[in-house]
């Protein structure tokens, strides 16, 4: 596997806040094979890196409980967060609420590893801005076992293409197979994801950033996760002829999707 380089604006690292972390950490390698390096932290809480073979893929930590059981950053239930590869952190929170969003965590140094922020766009979505330090990111993308694609679930598909692409520069572009309306987003390499219009039958669905994870099999790993303790979130089904999808639930409720490719992988 070639190291993957991130450019500015891309999906860079994939994070998991949980309540349980002990319960996650013998979730997700059993599911998904991976091993786990742990990094103490300065307020003596432990930070997990999940691997493939070797490589880094996400990271899963420990939420502060607040009022009401919510984390003690306001971020809330368990759920998978995505950060957003910056050259300057500090300029990118700026611009990030000077666009109409809002500060959660203003920049700060993460021990040595990266210049980090919080962020919510318009619609009260959050999101993370990392500036890399000694931790380059996600090692891995788009193979079996490692995310593969972020995806945002909006209510104003274009108000959020207009905050998006003001913020990181993206190129948005309409997929051929896609759900009529969905965005793409691009650098100048590859697709990094698409922005997602919900839909009535949603309900009250908060709008969210999700992450896709791909696999060989759909319907085995939706199989393994229930017997492992996950929760089925939206049965398999295809999206087109080439791509198979289903949404899972960890046990303590962060979900996520997992993809199966019958040609080749977006490039």
């Amino acid at each position: 596997m070639t190291a993957v380089v991130h450019a500015p604006g891309a999906p860079c690292w994939f994070e998991l806040a949980t309540d349980d972390q002990p319960t996650i950490e013998a979730f997700y390698p059993v599911l998904f094979g991976w091993t786990l390096e742990r990094t103490p932290m300065p307020d003596g809480s432990l930070y997990t890196i999940f691997q493939l073979d070797g490589r880094d893929v996400a990271g899963t930590y420990s939420l502060v409980p607040g009022p009401g059981g919510a984390g003690a950053d306001g971020i809330g239930a368990p759920h998978w967060g995505v950060y957003f590869r910056t050259d300057d952190c500090d300029k990118a929170a700026a611009r990030a609420v000077a666009l109409g969003g809002r500060m959660i965590a203003s920049p700060f140094e993460l021990m040595e590893h990266v210049r980090m922020a919080v962020c919510a766009d318009p619609e009260g979505v959050v999101f993370s801005l990392a500036q890399q330090r000694a931790h380059p990111g996600a090692d891995v993308l788009g193979v079996d076992n490692a995310v593969c694609w972020a995806e945002l679930a909006t209510r104003d598909i274009d108000r959020a293409e207009r905050y998006y692409q003001q913020l990181f520069g993206w190129r948005l572009r309409g997929h051929p197979v896609a759900p009529h309306g969905y965005r793409v987003f691009a650098d100048g390499q590859r697709m990094l994801g698409g922005l997602l219009q919900m839909r009535p039958e949603w309900r009250d669905l908060a709008p969210h950033w999700s992450i896709y994870l791909q696999v060989p099999d759909v319907e085995a790993c939706v199989q393994r996760a229930l017997e492992l303790g996950g929760r089925l979130e939206s049965a398999p089904f295809e999206a087109n002829s080439d791509v198979r999808i289903a949404r899972l639930a960890d046990p303590r409720g962060a979900a996520f999707y997992v993809i199966q490719f019958f040609g080749d992988p977006p490039a």
